[in-house]
């Protein structure tokens, strides 16, 4: 059999058992090839080399970030609400934050089949924050669903002895017998967000509670010298309070800036226009983008020689900053009383926030209340709890309930961001000839970040502590610990590619960053897809195939086989248009992705189809996993082609949709078909932020094909041209 062989037998399901066979022949009939570490090459002893396993073994096989989260959470599991009323509801209280992913329906719909009544007898609630409940509050890692999953049937069976119920018997465990597991339900409040009935932070009805908005300054992390007219504005209509924000801060330091209260958002967004602030310097004056990444690549150390004899594949890449970007911007309601405080908001880890507020304020944990308002999407920027920290100081300062919104302008600017990255590999090939049909001796890929915030630990104050100290610093051991534990445990390789490495070099720069789906993950997997294909081309391979020889688990072959097929890979293309390829594995699920993409503009590419296939293990809610799925493909759209974060002066340029180009529906393929893998018994597998990898590195894949430029900076289409609002100012109102 040929390599063409090889890929109709990946695209026609109906060969995949030769297919298999041929491979398994394949890998019995070669030897390994040895010393590639130390540029030795020894000659496999028969034309078809097999790959050489991934040395070291990757860690991720064995244990990763949702592990640790699933053990942080077990301890205080018996802690959680689940209660039966009188009229035979389940009552659960979440300990997560419902942020538009669907984990409220998923873990509602595992109650509803413990239980053995139907969805519509279970009722998901936000819990407040719950001190007690210690790590077992953060939402993160796509982790959800795993941390539940082993401890529904006892809590289940707690709340039916607690209503003198029998315990539930003989509740079904195989996916033959489910009732509600693996049916399609919609969200439980879908049909309230589309109606507008969803009431998220700024739809509280906290009486009191009074409009605020802010001016913040002209550089990140610039300082206020004086406010210059606030007599003039608090003279304004409307306007009740003008206060610059304190500084200070438990754990992370508070936003700077200057907050004005007034009876409407209209006049307290005219006031904040109307101030006349002087702005003051701090650490990131003069920074850009180029310098960023100047100090990224300077700080990343230098590549291993290729082993003698072998080809070498180099390359750089550099990524932009990245805004979550979330419709909803950053926003918190505080009534901060000099006895209590109450918050409402939308918050990632909540705990962490009750305790590291009551510090700030002076007060006794048990004084302060945290309500978790589900958000309008927050990706990883809701981990950090900055919007309550101002809004908490200006309701101190005023005496009056603070209901703060920012502005879009500063929601981008200002807010968390995936930190610029700078990536560089080195590949050592053995090329096809005389020794045979080829073999990948070794992968390198060093990566400089601006280094990420992780000083929510794992959502309480112990851990978040521990990242902190010592207390003022940005990058402390604490927190470079931290980084490196989350890159460790969240970043893996499908592939066997004999000696490998990822090295992260975090660069302590003065940037307010945060988690931000795959925040080390989808940059750096998006560029092991790039060099795979660049691979399979040194090697005169089929991309498709020459991944179905190196992939080294088996979920993975079989999510990339059943992409192939339902893509008709290798179909002909009109000219300027072309298909590209990517596998992922994370949190224990797998997927692959073909696209099709129109490159004939190669500063203004698009996708027009996409096949992606999703296996994680025990899909509960195939409608919810499907969803989640396309807005993996709209981010990795925007990340790849259109969107990221330039700094000039120190500022953001950015400010809004119209100059940060996140997609649109125009921008999004007409065809897109998700396939979720069947439960065959594995076990059950993370969602959240899976299925953007792959994607991204598929588009990567075929702009590359279709242009025939190698993707390296990104994003790859050209910005758009647009006058940014001036440093330290807010854009005026749209005039319809």
């Amino acid at each position: 059999m040929t390599k063409t062989d090889d890929v109709l037998t990946a695209v026609n399901p109906a060969l995949s058992a030769s297919f298999s066979r041929r491979s398994l022949l394949k890998g019995a009939a070669s030897a390994p090839v040895a010393g590639a570490a130390a540029g030795l090459v020894a000659a496999p002893s028969r034309a078809e080399a097999q790959p050489l396993p991934l040395t070291p073994a990757d860690p991720v096989d064995y244990y990763d970030i949702g592990d640790s989260l699933v053990e942080a959470s077990a301890p205080t599991m018996p802690l959680v609400k689940l209660d039966i009323g009188a009229d035979g509801v389940y009552t659960f209280q979440m300990p997560r934050l419902e942020q538009g992913t669907g984990i409220a329906t998923a873990l509602g719909m595992m109650i509803a089949e413990e239980a053995g009544v139907p969805l519509s007898k279970v009722r998901v609630l936000s819990a407040d924050a719950q001190p007690n409940l210690l790590a077992n509050q953060l939402t993160g890692g796509s982790s959800s669903v795993r941390c539940f999953e082993p401890f529904i049937p006892a809590l289940v069976t707690a709340a039916r002895l607690r209503a003198g119920l029998p315990p539930q018997s003989g509740a079904p465990r195989s996916a033959a017998q489910y009732q509600v597991i693996g049916k399609r339900f919609a969200k439980y409040d879908a049909r309230d967000i589309v109606t507008g009935k969803k009431k998220f932070t700024m739809d509280q009805d906290v009486p009191g509670a009074v409009p605020t908005m802010c001016r913040m300054p002209s550089q990140i992390r610039g300082k206020v010298v004086s406010v210059n007219n606030r007599a003039s504005v608090l003279a304004m209509s409307g306007v009740i309070a003008v206060e610059i924000i304190p500084g200070g801060g438990t754990l992370v330091g508070i936003p700077p800036g200057v907050a004005v209260m007034a009876e409407t958002f209209g006049q307290a967004w005219d006031a904040c226009r109307a101030l006349d602030i002087t702005w003051g310097d701090g650490l990131n004056k003069g920074l850009s983008s180029a310098s960023i990444q100047s100090t990224l690549k300077a700080a990343v150390a230098p590549m291993l020689p290729a082993p003698l004899g072998t080809v070498a594949i180099d390359a750089e890449f550099e990524f932009l900053g990245a805004s979550h970007c979330p419709l909803e911007v950053e926003c918190a309601i505080v009534d901060a009383k000099p006895d209590r405080c109450e918050i409402w908001a939308g918050l990632q880890s909540p705990i962490v926030t009750l305790q590291a507020i009551a510090a700030d304020l002076g007060l006794p944990q048990t004084a302060v209340t945290a309500h978790v308002i589900p958000s309008g999407g927050a990706f990883g920027r809701r981990l950090f709890w900055d919007p309550v920290q101002v809004a908490a100081q200006i309701s101190r300062k005023t005496g009056r309930i603070c209901k703060l919104m920012y502005h879009r302008t500063d929601d981008v600017r200002h807010t968390r961001s995936r930190p610029p990255q700078y990536h560089k590999v080195r590949a050592a090939l053995l090329p096809p000839g005389l020794l045979g049909s080829g073999n990948v001796l070794s992968y390198q890929q060093n990566i400089g970040i601006v280094r990420l915030d992780a000083r929510h630990g794992f959502g309480e104050i112990a851990t978040a502590t521990a990242a902190a100290l010592p207390m003022g610093v940005t990058q402390t051991l604490g927190n470079g610990g931290y980084e490196q534990f989350f890159f460790r445990t969240m970043v893996a390789s499908p592939y066997n590619y004999g000696v490998s490495s990822k090295l992260l070099f975090p660069v302590d720069i003065d940037l307010p960053t945060v988690s931000y789906r795959s925040v080390h993950i989808m940059p750096a997997r998006t560029v092991e897809e790039i060099i795979t294909d660049e691979m399979a081309r040194a090697m005169g391979k089929d991309p498709l195939a020459f991944r179905m020889e190196y992939l080294r688990l088996p979920r993975a072959k079989a999510v990339l086989q059943r992409a192939a097929g339902a893509a008709q890979w290798g179909k002909a293309m009109p000219a300027g248009f072309a298909q590209g390829v990517g596998v992922h594995m994370e949190s224990r699920s797998f997927s692959a992705c073909i696209v099709e993409l129109d490159g004939r503009d190669p500063n203004n590419c698009k996708v027009t189809r996409a096949t992606i296939v999703i296996d994680v293990g025990k899909p509960i809610n195939p409608s919810g996993i499907e969803q989640q799925a396309n807005g993996c493909l709209a981010e990795a759209i925007s990340l790849i082609l259109k969107a990221g974060l330039t700094i000039q002066d120190g500022l953001i340029q950015e400010e809004s949709y119209t100059s940060y180009p996140f997609a649109k529906m125009r921008d999004f393929p007409k065809s897109v078909e998700v396939i979720v893998m069947p439960d065959v018994g594995d076990p059950i597998a993370g969602m959240g932020e899976v299925a953007m990898s792959a994607p991204a590195g598929a588009i990567a894949n075929a702009y590359a094909r279709a242009t025939g430029i190698k993707p390296r900076k990104f994003p790859l289409n050209a910005r758009p041209t647009f006058t940014p609002t001036p440093a330290g100012q807010l854009p005026a109102p749209a005039v319809a």
